[in-house]
């Protein structure tokens, strides 16, 4: 297969997975969560729990994209079903973001609130990684997103696209700690007006990545049992 085909898969993945990952996310969201814990940390204390933050938001992604289909698999889940079932959750999520008047984050506030300062930094993995960053539903859409990056029967562009999924969780994980590194900052300036636009922006955008994963896992049913041709 030629190199620039399979570097053009590897940048198309990297652009999906990261657009399809970061409306769930959404650093920006959390950021005040992470400001109120690390209130009784000094700037280097803050900086280094954002960085093992995004140091396990990225390996836990990272996990989930390379190994969750495989766990289903094994389970006898196709990867069309996964696909299919996973941009739904996709969709349904973007719709409720798109519609709804603020985000449900009340058991997130709570569980944060049930936090001492004293322990922020030993819980940095639980809750402030998982589930209040990359929650039960981020994890659903990277299983998802995981399986549409396989290629039945190529797997120098398998390799490509996962090394592309690889790369957005990286690229994740860094934008999770440089935004709480400087969530007071960026809060500041951005403030409620531009937060909700910058989320309802993402939701019509993750609707459209659910959409699109949800028609592959069609399209791929539907070349299985012949009614349309396989790509």
């Amino acid at each position: 297969m030629p190199f620039i085909d399979l570097l053009t898969a590897f940048g198309q993945s990297l652009l999906f997975a990261f657009i399809g990952v970061l409306p769930i996310i959404n650093p920006l969201a959390t950021a005040p969560l992470f400001v109120d814990q690390s209130r009784g940390l000094n700037e280097r204390g803050r900086a280094l729990l954002a960085e093992r933050i995004g140091k396990n938001v990225a390996i836990l992604l990272a996990t989930t994209m390379i190994t969750g289909s495989y766990v289903l698999r094994f389970f006898g889940v196709s990867l069309p079903a996964v696909r299919i079932a996973g941009g739904v959750i996709v969709a349904t999520i973007a719709w409720r973001m798109l519609n709804a008047q603020q985000s449900t984050s009340e058991d997130a506030t709570q569980m944060a609130q049930a936090l001492t300062e004293d322990k922020a930094r030993v819980k940095a993995f639980y809750p402030l990684t998982f589930p209040l960053t990359c929650g039960p539903g981020t994890i659903a859409v990277t299983i998802a997103l995981g399986a549409s990056l396989h290629a039945r029967g190529n797997w120098p562009l398998t390799l490509a696209n996962m090394a592309g999924g690889l790369a957005a969780s990286l690229l994740m994980g860094l934008l999770v700690a440089v935004t709480f590194r400087y969530a007071p900052t960026l809060l500041r300036r951005l403030g409620d007006t531009g937060q909700v636009v910058f989320m309802r922006l993402m939701a019509f955008i993750l609707l459209c990545v659910g959409v699109e994963i949800v028609w592959s896992g069609l399209r791929a049913l539907l070349a299985s049992v012949g009614l349309i041709e396989s790509q």
